[in-house]
């Protein structure tokens, strides 16, 4: 089954992506993701009030107004925005296909205290998502780890180790 987590690493890291899919949790020793995480749990200490967190299975969305249909995701940074909003229209398509029509998302980055509307799901989203989805597919059932491709986002990756040590 496909995970938010796996959409999120197959935009941004294919080695990633298989090596989750295996059950390598890499993130529970990082200080960046531990940061992220904090950031996420303290920053809109009201929230609960109003926001409902959703379990879809292999989805879970944190933050959730039943009341205006509104994902909000917090993000520690904007850098990987691409993979953020790619994970969020992932979860306005999953609550599509659970009935939710006309659900919207914002991305939100306290610590650089913006806001990201993610746009609301087009035909050709949901096309690309078919796509995403056979992709994710392929890569998972890889007999071995994809090669590695070196990036910006290496230096802070949870899995610099495995792949650089």
């Amino acid at each position: 089954m496909i995970s938010a987590s796996h959409i999120t690493y197959y935009h941004l890291c294919h080695r990633k992506l298989w090596l989750h899919h295996r059950g390598m949790r890499m993130e529970d020793n990082s200080q960046a993701v531990a940061e992220g995480k904090l950031i996420g749990e303290t920053t809109y200490a009201r929230r609960p009030q109003r926001w409902k967190e959703l379990n879809l299975g292999t989805l879970k969305i944190d933050h959730f107004d039943p009341s205006t249909n509104t994902v909000r995701e917090v993000k520690k940074s904007s850098k990987l925005e691409h993979a953020h909003i790619a994970q969020v229209k992932y979860y306005l398509y999953a609550l599509e296909q659970r009935g939710i029509m006309g659900a919207s998302g914002v991305i939100e980055y306290p610590k650089q205290r913006r806001s990201t509307e993610v746009p609301p799901l087009t035909d050709a989203d949901r096309r690309e998502f078919g796509r995403w989805k056979a992709e994710v597919e392929r890569i998972v059932q890889l007999p071995e780890c994809p090669e590695l491709v070196q990036k910006g986002i290496c230096r802070n990756c949870a899995f610099r180790d495995f792949c650089f040590v």
